[in-house]
């Protein structure tokens, strides 16, 4: 698959990045690469390969799931510019 400098402009537009007119060829010719490198691994025959999470084999810690507030109600609240019966107080926006 080949980009050209039309698609690479909109590419570069969508991801809000200012490319100047001279670099589009080299951008368009640096997208090309990457579709040729991503159509180059689709080729690779993966059957009976386990996905991995790590190239090390380790479980991945894990923590148990457990409600905590962090018991820092006070602490928090110091920040707060109305704070009341525990909670952020906030002006009424809806009637």
């Amino acid at each position: 698959m080949s980009i050209d400098t039309k698609t690479a402009a909109r590419v570069a537009k969508l991801a809000r990045i200012r490319v100047d007119e001279a670099d589009l060829p080299a951008l368009a010719e640096e997208f090309t690469n990457i579709l040729g490198f991503i159509e180059q691994l689709n080729e690779v025959d993966v059957e009976g390969v386990e996905p991995m999470t790590s190239v090390t084999p380790q479980r991945l810690f894990r923590r148990d799931d457990v409600i905590n507030d962090g018991h820092q109600q006070e602490a928090v609240l110091a920040n707060a510019p109305d704070a009341r019966e525990g909670f952020f107080a906030v002006p009424m926006v809806v009637e």
